[in-house]
């Protein structure tokens, strides 16, 4: 294999929240797209700019030498890689699958070694950072998988986000993506609850906001998040059941390791609570919504973005 920046044959599998502006940073460089999805009309926009559309995954993987997938859980990702329409029906010896999912650490590695019987390489590539961040190519992609490999295809990361970081062999990527959105996570509950706190004081929300930006308490969440929460869309872009599960991997690691995570533990309770009261398709940041709810108030503020942009 030799690394190269010239034009490739490459599928999206996966048009959610993040795939499509994976998908869509793919198709702006250059590459020859392939995508599908359960639901065409997510495809629609990427079809105008010029992607090609394929009925199934086996389909996709036809057409490509290198397939992304973005999916929502393991079960899905099984399917997908090894159905009858799946994408090892389908792809040439020599082809790789970039998987950009949060996926279970043992799933990838397992799925790795089927890829590996097929002639197939496999990288793990879960992004972190925000729906935003992909829509301007700007998301962290995380990489696991022989360095070889990444080196070929480190043109192709690097033109779905940056910084680009290659974490070790397969199987740390899923650990360091998890560890982030765990911290993400603790860090959502503890805005909601330091927001609160400011409304209850008497103190107005947008200047709260503003000097916990400039403070020592700041975070990436508090960033982004709290924006949307101020807003009262609470539109993030990502999910309570994704929030629910990756918090399950966090815990599952913990257990592996011998780690005690005394936090992240409360918080999957938090999120379960509120999963159940506003449904698994509710946006994640609406897990403040919960102490909103008790104390009969709400954190809302003037001037903030329904959408981060």
């Amino acid at each position: 294999m030799s690394s190269t920046t010239t034009p490739r044959r490459v599928g999206y599998i996966g048009l959610g929240n993040l795939g499509f502006h994976l998908a869509h940073s793919l198709l702006k460089a250059g590459h020859q797209v392939t995508v599908t999805d359960l639901d065409r009309t997510l495809a629609e926009p990427l079809l105008a700019a010029g992607a090609q559309w394929a009925d199934t995954a086996k389909g996709v993987a036809e057409a490509s030498d290198v397939v992304f997938t973005c999916l929502p859980s393991p079960q899905v990702i099984d399917r997908v890689v090894t159905g009858a329409d799946g994408i090892l029906a389908g792809l040439a010896t020599g082809g790789t699958w970039i998987d950009n999912s949060t996926n279970d650490q043992s799933e990838t590695v397992r799925l790795a070694a089927l890829c590996a019987e097929r002639g197939v390489h496999m990288l793990e590539s879960p992004v972190t950072g925000g729906v935003h961040k992909a829509a301007a190519g700007e998301i962290t992609v995380l990489v696991g998988g022989d360095p070889v490999v990444y080196e070929v295809h480190a043109d192709l990361l690097a033109t779905i986000g940056s910084p680009v970081l290659y974490m070790g062999p397969l199987g740390s990527a899923a650990v360091i993506k998890v560890i982030t959105n765990m911290l993400a996570f603790i860090h959502l509950v503890a805005a909601g609850e330091a927001l609160m706190l400011a409304k209850r004081g008497g103190l107005d929300l947008a200047k709260s906001f503003e000097a916990i930006l400039n403070s020592s308490g700041n975070s990436f969440v508090h960033e982004t998040e709290s924006q949307v929460i101020l807003n009262g869309s609470y539109n993030i872009g990502f999910t309570m059941d994704l929030a629910v599960k990756d918090l399950g991997f966090a815990l599952g690691f913990g257990r592996d390791f011998g780690v005690p995570l005394d936090l992240a533990g409360q918080t999957m309770q938090t999120f379960i609570r509120a999963r159940s009261q506003y449904g698994g398709d509710a946006w994640s940041s609406q897990v403040v919504k919960l102490l909103e709810d008790a104390l009969g108030t709400d954190l809302r503020a003037p001037g903030f973005p329904e959408v981060l942009q």
